[in-house]
C-alpha cells in the first residue's frame, strides 16, 4: 500500500505536533509538511504535492477558506480535509462550498481523524456525524441562514466583529489595513441590515456561530 502524505495547516505549533502524532501514529501515513497560515499552505502545496491537506480554517492572515478557494483554484483535484474548532452547520458548509472535501471538529476521536484522511484519500466525501446531522436538520427545516450571503473575508470579519473584537485588531489579524476592514464592515452591516456591533453579534449568536 502507497504512503499517504499530509500537508497539515494550523497557526499554532503545539496543535500541528500533536495531530501530527495522531497521524503518524498509523502506519502508511505520513506528515510531509506544516504550515503556519493560509498563505504558506499555498506555497508548500506547489512544492510538495501532498496527497491530502489537512486544515484549519480560523487563521491570521487570509484564513483557510480563502486559501481553499486560491489552492482549489489552483488544482481543482487537491483533498482538503478542514480540522476546526468550529462545531456550527455555517462554517462546514463554508469550508465545502469552497472546495473542502471533509469536515471534523477538533474534539473528534484520533480513529476519527484516520478514518478521514483514508476516506478522503479514497475520493469520498466525509463529514464528522454530529456536523452531518445538524446540517441535515438545517437543511430540512428550509432555513436560510442570513450570513450565507456574506463572503469568506466579510465572514471572516463578521465573526471578529461578533466576538468583539476592534476594528485595529481585526486589521492586525487578518493582515487588513483598518479602511478595508471598515469597507468589510460596511458591507456586512448593509448585507444583514445591522445598525451596529451589538446588532452583528446577536446575529451570531442566533445563528450558533458564537456562545451567547
Amino acid at each position: 500500500m502507497s504512503q499517504i502524505t499530509i500537508l497539515l495547516v494550523d497557526d499554532h505549533a503545539i496543535v500541528r505536533m500533536g495531530f501530527k502524532m495522531l497521524i503518524e501514529a498509523e502506519e502508511g501515513i505520513k506528515v510531509i509538511g506544516e504550515a503556519e497560515s493560509g498563505e504558506i499552505a499555498i506555497k508548500l502545496f506547489q512544492v510538495l504535492k501532498p496527497d491530502i491537506i489537512v486544515m484549519d480554517i480560523t487563521m491570521p492572515g487570509i484564513g483557510g477558506l480563502e486559501a481553499i478557494d486560491r489552492i482549489m483554484a489552483k488544482d481543482k483535484n487537491t483533498k482538503i480535509l478542514v480540522l476546526s474548532a468550529h462545531e456550527d452547520s455555517v462554517h462546514p458548509k463554508r469550508a465545502l462550498n469552497a472546495g473542502a472535501m471533509g469536515y471534523l471538529t477538533k474534539r473528534s476521536a484520533a480513529e476519527e481523524l484516520i478514518k478521514a484522511i483514508k476516506s478522503i484519500h479514497q475520493g469520498k466525501r466525509y463529514l464528522e456525524p454530529n456536523i452531518a446531522q445538524q446540517m441535515a436538520i438545517t437543511q430540512l427545516s428550509g432555513e436560510s441562514n442570513p450570513v450565507e450571503i456574506l463572503s469568506d473575508r466579510e465572514f471572516d470579519v463578521f465573526i471578529a466583529l461578533a466576538k468583539g473584537k476592534s476594528t485595529n485588531e481585526i486589521a492586525d489579524t487578518l493582515c487588513l489595513s483598518p479602511r478595508t476592514v471598515g469597507t468589510h464592515l460596511y458591507n456586512i452591516k448593509q448585507k444583514l441590515n445591522a445598525n451596529n456591533s451589538a446588532e452583528i453579534a446577536l446575529i451570531a449568536i442566533r445563528c450558533g456561530l458564537i456562545d451567547p
